[in-house]
């Protein structure tokens, strides 16, 4: 059962089904009470125009005795001001919800009870002396009121609404006629109707849950699809498969398309994580072997051993190590130190460890501060010192200063520069665009990269363009722009 109700299809045939048997179901009600009481409105007319018949028959100086109260189907009672029945319809044996049970007329100076036993010493039609026949004055016949009940006429026995008309005649007071109109007719049509509701509402709700569950299956099958295909990758670990695109423009295309992109993020990613894998492989076998040739050398021959080029070889290990240490914290999301600090501050300390290199650093920095990992601004700062000075003629130039809301450090050489097609792929890992050189004479294509990274972890950005030219007829190297967010 679990596993059915898990179903999206079963969950929104079950959802359809409810909300339509509870709407059917005030509809219904609505249906039945409505036509109730248009019926029992009508049955109330009818015996309001019976009751306000015979009120005018009494108001005319009609005799208790000649009205005319011989009709089957109506139940009427006429009752004077004391409550005395006065008089009844032929063949009624039985009535209720008149107020007045009995159902013989009773003679003048009669008790009144509600024993409804007929027992007294009158004659149906006999009238007492003031019905003599003669026209009366009528001074009101007033507003009818209804009331239900049921009575009993010859045998048979049914509802009935009842109209109750007073009329007001001189000699005789105020005369209370109570007269009936059968609800059969009004039963059976409700009965009719929810016969029809019983019947049909339960039709009508299995057609809405079959149309529910084939249109869902229908709308869910690209989602099938999906899953299955999803599940055909995860199995057989091929990112190079997508998943199907429906001809349609819904959520479901769009889920689809959303997926493939997906898919082709992780597959970009899971790449780019083997290259990343196999070129440090590449990278670290070069000083590794060379490092073991000279130990294996000066096991055997001490006399031949390269300290040197050992502890050469030992640094350029170490340095990589680190860089690939940090790209994999950046990769892993590290967030940077929160710490603010003089960005100026740090150029100027990082150029003065650099006077004795070969070619001189040129700093010119005004005070803006910063916030984040000062190590690795730091190691950015570095490593773009390290590539201009690798790639320069005689000259290497630094400047700091405040551009809006930005700090923009420039680090620009007078070097060949870099062409405009590689300077994006001049900051992909493991990438260098002078492969001719001797890897002992570059570095191992870390530097750019990281510092990029390190850049966007900071909110900031970092470019490479071409550096002004030093003279009209020089032309410019290349010249690395940091932006980071002023504190």
């Amino acid at each position: 059962m679990k596993r059915v109700l898990g179903s999206v299809r079963a969950r929104a045939t079950l959802a359809a089904s409810v909300v339509v048997a509870v709407a059917l179901a005030a509809a219904g009600a609505a249906v039945l009470l409505s036509l109730w009481t248009n019926l029992s409105e009508q049955a109330g007319t009818e015996a309001e125009r019976a009751a306000r018949t015979v009120a005018t028959d009494i108001a005319a100086g009609e005799s208790y005795g000649h009205l005319s109260l011989d009709d089957d189907d109506q139940p009427v009672q006429v009752v004077d001001g004391t409550g005395r029945l006065v008089a009844v319809t032929e063949d009624l044996e039985r009535i209720s919800g008149t107020g007045v049970d009995r159902v013989q007329p009773q003679a003048p100076g009669a008790v009144t009870d509600d024993s409804g036993d007929g027992d007294d010493n009158s004659d149906r039609d006999g009238d007492d002396e003031a019905d003599d026949g003669d026209s009366l004055d009528v001074d009101e016949i007033g507003d009818a009121s209804f009331s239900d009940g049921s009575a009993t006429i010859d045998g048979d026995t049914a509802d009935y609404r009842f109209a109750t008309v007073p009329v007001e005649v001189k000699d005789k007071g105020t005369l209370t006629v109570h007269a009936g109109a059968p609800l059969t007719a009004e039963q059976e049509a409700v009965s009719t109707a929810l016969t029809v509701m019983l019947i049909g509402f339960p039709l009508l709700l299995a057609v809405v849950a079959l149309v529910t569950w084939l249109v869902t299956r229908r709308a869910l099958r690209p989602v099938e699809d999906i899953r299955g295909e999803m599940a055909a990758i995860t199995a057989s670990e091929d990112l190079t498969r997508r998943v199907p695109v429906p001809h349609t423009h819904d959520e479901v295309a769009r889920l689809a398309r959303t997926t493939n992109e997906t898919l082709a993020a992780l597959e970009q990613s899971v790449e780019r994580q083997r290259r990343f894998v196999a070129d440090a492989s590449h990278e670290l076998r070069s000083p590794i072997a060379s490092l073991r040739t000279q130990l294996e050398v000066g096991a055997a021959h001490p006399e031949l051993l390269d300290v040197g080029g050992a502890v050469e070889d030992t640094v350029r290990l170490q340095r990589l190590a680190a860089d690939l240490l940090l790209l994999a914290r950046l990769d892993a999301g590290e967030r940077p130190a929160d710490a603010r600090f003089d960005l100026a501050a740090l150029v100027v300390e990082e150029a003065g460890q650099r006077a004795g290199d070969r070619v001189a650093v040129s700093v010119t920095a005004d005070p803006v501060e910063v916030s984040g990992s000062r190590g690795q601004l730091a190691r950015v700062l570095g490593n773009l010192l390290d590539n201009a000075q690798r790639h320069t003629r005689s000259s290497v130039a630094v400047t700091v200063r405040r551009v809006g809301e930005w700090a923009l450090l420039e680090v620009a050489d007078d070097g060949a520069g870099v062409p405009a097609a590689e300077r994006e792929r001049v900051f992909e890992r493991f990438v260098r665009l002078d492969e001719a050189r001797a890897r002992d004479d570059g570095g191992a294509g870390l530097g750019l990269a990281i510092a990029r990274d390190v850049a966007v972890r900071h909110g900031g950005s970092l470019t490479v363009r071409e550096a002004p030219a030093a003279a009209p007829a020089a032309t410019g190297g290349a010249l690395f722009e940091l932006r980071l967010p002023v504190a």
